[in-house]
């Protein structure tokens, strides 16, 4: 079992920010991760309102189109290469502004971020295939079985499996722990979630994130 399973969709910054923390703890500690996916075009796709607009509908597939590659790639290489590949794609997308790329050409972006990573580049047309859809949906669906409704990206389980398993929303952080500081705030978390009977601490007020 993972010490932790991180669900995500790479279009979501706060994602992001808490999977770099992640994985700063994992060059500290013997910290095993599962990447699973959680669907922003799933969570959302049932929506007619019109806040949802076309943008939001773009941005979100582009997400899927990322997790679409990402299955494939686990199932020939396995779960580090998805963290190899989100390390890529999200980097590209986030710190460098490449977004538009992934939404106007999923599998040109994604040949080039299977390049970056040493991966096959012909696992990019998987862009256009729905074969792994069921898959990114039920994941999608673990997650929010697991937190209940109403919450959004990242969800993270710590101790799968175990009697302390745990999963919440979050932490959604603005910048990036480093070094000490993202232990300290690793060994928080987890004493938190873990705790028996714990199931909510937040605040709505954030700051921008920063990537750094």
């Amino acid at each position: 079992m993972a010490d932790l399973e991180f669900f995500f969709d790479v279009v979501c910054p706060w994602a992001w920010i808490t999977s770099r923390w992640v994985t700063e703890v994992q060059t500290q500690r013997h910290l095993s991760v599962e990447w699973r996916f959680i669907s922003l075009s799933t969570i959302n796709g049932h929506r007619t309102d019109e806040a949802y607009t076309p943008n939001y509908r773009a941005v979100h597939m582009a997400g899927r189109h990322m997790h679409r590659v990402s299955a494939e790639v686990r199932q020939q290489f396995g779960n580090d290469a998805v963290g190899e590949l989100y390390t890529q794609v999200g980097d590209a997308v986030h710190r460098h502004g490449r977004r538009p790329e992934l939404i106007d050409d999923p599998e040109g972006f994604m040949t080039a971020m299977l390049a970056g990573a040493g991966m096959p580049l012909d696992l990019a047309a998987a862009v256009h295939t729905t074969a792994h859809d069921a898959l990114i949906d039920a994941e999608t669906a673990l997650a929010f079985e697991r937190t209940g409704p109403d919450v959004g990206t990242p969800i993270i389980t710590f101790h799968a499996g175990q009697a302390d398993e745990a999963s919440f929303f979050g932490p959604v952080i603005a910048e990036i722990p480093r070094g000490e500081a993202a232990l300290k705030l690793w060994d928080s978390i987890e004493a938190v979630a873990t705790t028996s009977g714990m199931a909510e601490l937040k605040r709505s007020k954030r700051g921008r994130p920063n990537f750094d």
